[in-house]
């Protein structure tokens, strides 16, 4: 007989947004990185370039926020990455879910510190 999973109760939490310009990826952790729940406009169904409009990033938060509530989750920090359309409108979907607190937000878009070589120069 298989034991019944117990589900841990988790009062603060962090809140990933990945915006990139095809899906908008929405990761809810504890405060030691453990995934509690996740959502992406393409697991909600949205499709081509709809994955990446404000509307389906802010329908993945709501997603993910309610599969998060589950394990008594109360106050948030955010952490957004990437480019993407879906940032703005998924940061204040956080912050307009009921019953969550939003303590801090940070940016985590990684920046290249004049990164890679650059291609040689194209002849014509």
């Amino acid at each position: 007989m298989a034991k019944k999973k117990i589900k841990k109760s988790v009062a603060r939490g962090v809140v990933y947004v990945a915006a990139t310009f095809n899906n908008t990826v929405i990761t809810v952790t504890d405060e030691m990185g453990n995934v509690l729940a996740w959502s992406s406009a393409g697991a909600l169904g949205f499709k081509g370039s709809k994955k990446s409009t404000p509307y389906a990033a802010q329908q993945a938060v709501e997603d993910a926020m309610n599969k998060a509530k589950e394990y008594g989750i109360k106050e948030v920090g955010i952490k957004v990455q990437g480019p993407g359309s879906g940032r703005d409108t998924a940061v204040k979907s956080v912050g307009a879910t009921e019953g969550i607190r939003v303590v801090w937000f940070k940016d985590i878009t990684p920046l290249p510190h004049n990164g890679c070589r650059p291609p040689k120069k194209r002849r014509v």
